[in-house]
């Protein structure tokens, strides 16, 4: 379970980050190289999601949507300092809720 955990972390770093490097770049005039690597760290975030153990593509990917939101809402809240509120933080747990049964829950 925690090379799960740890691999749906630095998925999100690099898909959260990259999009970030993207958005810097195409919103906020920054030079092409900060989209260049955006992009690097987007195929990074595909590279690492296929290391997670579970059998299912659809699973995995479903349940790292979810891990996504939370980690989305730390981005915001530590690189935009945009505080998150109460409904952020009720969402992103129902969002983790998800995972646990998507990946967790006792299947034949």
């Amino acid at each position: 379970m925690l090379k799960a955990l740890i691999l749906f972390l630095f998925a999100g770093l690099a898909e959260i980050g990259g999009g970030y490097l993207i958005w810097l770049w195409l919103r906020e005039g920054k030079p092409l190289y900060w989209g260049v690597f955006g992009g690097v760290a987007l195929a990074l975030y595909g590279v690492i999601a296929t290391l997670q153990s579970f059998p299912s593509f659809g699973r995995v990917y479903a349940a790292y949507g979810g891990v996504f939101i939370l980690l989305s809402v730390l981005w915001g809240w530590g690189i935009d300092k945009k505080t998150p509120d109460l409904y952020d933080w009720i969402g992103a747990t129902i969002c983790l809720i998800g995972v646990s049964v998507i990946l967790w829950a006792p299947r034949n």
